[in-house]
């Protein structure tokens, strides 16, 4: 038995895979005004499909359909078959509010009230 595959077949079923990931992948990475779907996430990176992919690198936001997950410091590693993987340098937790530089009394007062 062969396992040779004519390249159009080959062709076709790289194809297939890739939509299959861009269709189920609801990451995605911003750089400026540019949008791209993360393929692959893992701790110390994640991947684009090479053919999207300029040479992304400095910071970049990734969010989790319209929820901003990480605030992002990127280098481009190595294409890998048809993906760019992407490794961190730094990856920073998007917070909703800033850090506060002081400690916040449990019980403390919330707004002060003025003599009339």
């Amino acid at each position: 038995m062969t396992t040779f595959l004519p390249k159009e077949v080959a062709d076709g079923l790289e194809a297939a895979r890739k939509q299959a990931l861009h269709s189920k992948s609801r990451l995605r990475v911003q750089s400026g005004s540019e949008t791209l779907t993360v393929l692959k996430y893992w701790d110390g990176g994640f991947s684009v499909d090479l053919e999207d992919a300029p040479q992304l690198r400095g910071l970049v936001d990734l969010y989790d359909g319209s929820i901003h997950l990480y605030q992002c410091l990127i280098v481009a590693s190595e294409e890998e078959g048809s993906e760019m993987r992407y490794e961190f340098k730094r990856n920073t937790r998007a917070v909703k509010t800033a850090p506060l530089d002081f400690e916040r009394v449990e019980n403390g007062p919330i707004a002060l009230i003025g003599q009339s």
